[in-house]
């Protein structure tokens, strides 16, 4: 699929506005700076092993665990965070794909206490004391897995930070999320994992040709 089909095709999977939207969708290129995560964006001295029984890390997410198929969540463990973490955020995000000029950003959860390290296969409720944060779709959404358009695979960073604070509730605002944790990082991981359309989807609708003026 040509480049500007399968930018069409994302705005519709991600349910953007049509016009606007396509003019702030975009495919990533090596080393482009807006592409860069909030792994990359707030870097820490120590490091979190992050891992998911579902897939190794830089192996393909299994269908099961994108929105093609039932959208499960697909477990996540990572080792606990230096003495000092009063709690941990994580942030799910496909950076081969730019919205409005950031990756893609699918799943955020704030405040996960400090004594956890693992949340379940299929989860659907997250753990006391802390909360879904925004993602493309607004405030407060549980897990949005992978819906990758046709073309090349896409790298989905499921990033985990751990905080020396809380961070207030961020309603549909990433900024206000990523505002609230910055100096506060003191350990961060990751594990990647590669998405692309299932073969048995059919490819999206075209979007219907703006009236003339």
């Amino acid at each position: 699929m040509n480049t500007p089909l399968r930018i069409a095709a994302c705005a519709a999977m991600l349910g953007l506005a049509a016009a606007p939207a396509l003019a702030q969708v975009s495919r990533s290129t090596p080393g482009q700076p807006e592409a860069r995560t909030a792994l990359d964006l707030m870097p820490a001295k120590t490091k979190l092993a992050v891992t998911t029984p579902a897939f190794k890390d830089g192996g393909d997410i299994p269908f099961e665990n994108t929105q093609y198929r039932t959208n499960t969540f697909p477990g996540l463990n990572w080792t606990k965070g230096p003495a000092a973490t009063k709690s941990y955020v994580l942030i799910m995000q496909d950076n081969d794909l730019l919205a409005r000029g950031a990756p893609v950003l699918h799943w955020t959860m704030f405040n996960i206490p400090a004594g956890v390290t693992k949340l379940e296969v299929g989860m659907t409720t997250p753990p006391a004391g802390s909360g879904y944060g925004p993602n493309y779709k607004g405030a407060a959404q549980a897990y949005t897995g992978p819906r990758t358009p046709p073309g090349p695979k896409d790298h989905y960073h499921f990033e985990i930070f751990a905080l020396d604070t809380t961070v207030p509730d961020p309603g549909k605002d990433y900024a206000a999320l990523t505002a609230a944790m910055a100096g506060h990082v003191l350990a961060s991981g990751e594990v990647v994992g590669l998405g692309e359309k299932d073969p048995m989807a059919p490819d999206p609708a075209p979007r219907p040709a703006p009236p003339k003026q």
